[in-house]
């Protein structure tokens, strides 16, 4: 098996050394809020649920196998956490945080305005999937996992994956019809 390139710093953060899990958190802060974020559509919410699961990783460090990498670990207590929190708060319409949304700016005015709207849609209908739909959809098309880590990341069989990509872009595709009709 090959050396993992976190095991010196999982190994020092667990004897303590606060510097070492900082530089973990460092390394992964960026994809694990974006995890959150797109589970959960709102910026509060997933900067609230990245700080959690950083708690939760620290808390938990003495249990995690410090041969493989880190990060699809720290993405799998992140999307758990989301979904937690997403079964556990009622159904409603988050309000979508326009900060996310970066244009390429080369860009006339035109097409800067197009590809907001595009990606506001887009975004709005990705919010409405089922939590379920919408972790496939976040780890496939936005983390770049392969099929074989996001069953790894979710603890879920292969075919899950798979069953569960395919109805939500399924389900991606028709919310978008509705929105472009």
């Amino acid at each position: 098996m090959i050396e993992s390139p976190d095991r010196d710093l999982i190994l020092r953060a667990r004897r303590g050394e606060t510097e070492a899990f900082g530089e973990l958190v460092r390394q992964t802060q960026a994809a694990v809020f974006n995890v959150c974020y797109r589970l959960l559509g709102e910026r509060r919410e997933a900067e609230d649920l990245t700080q959690e699961t950083f708690i939760r990783a620290w808390e938990r460090l003495h249990t995690f196998d410090a041969d493989r990498p880190f990060l699809p670990w720290i993405r799998r207590v992140a999307a758990n956490l989301c979904l937690n929190h997403l079964a556990a708060r009622a159904p409603d319409s988050p309000e979508l945080d326009e900060e996310r949304d970066k244009a390429d700016s080369t860009s006339g005015p035109l097409q800067l305005v197009e590809q907001r709207q595009q990606s506001e849609k887009i975004r709005a209908a990705l919010i409405t999937l089922p939590p379920r739909y919408r972790v496939a959809i976040e780890l496939r098309h936005f983390q770049d996992l392969s099929y074989d880590e996001i069953a790894q990341t979710l603890n879920q069989p292969l075919s899950d994956v798979k069953s569960d990509l395919f109805r939500a872009r399924k389900l991606l595709a028709e919310k978008l019809k509705e929105h472009l009709a």
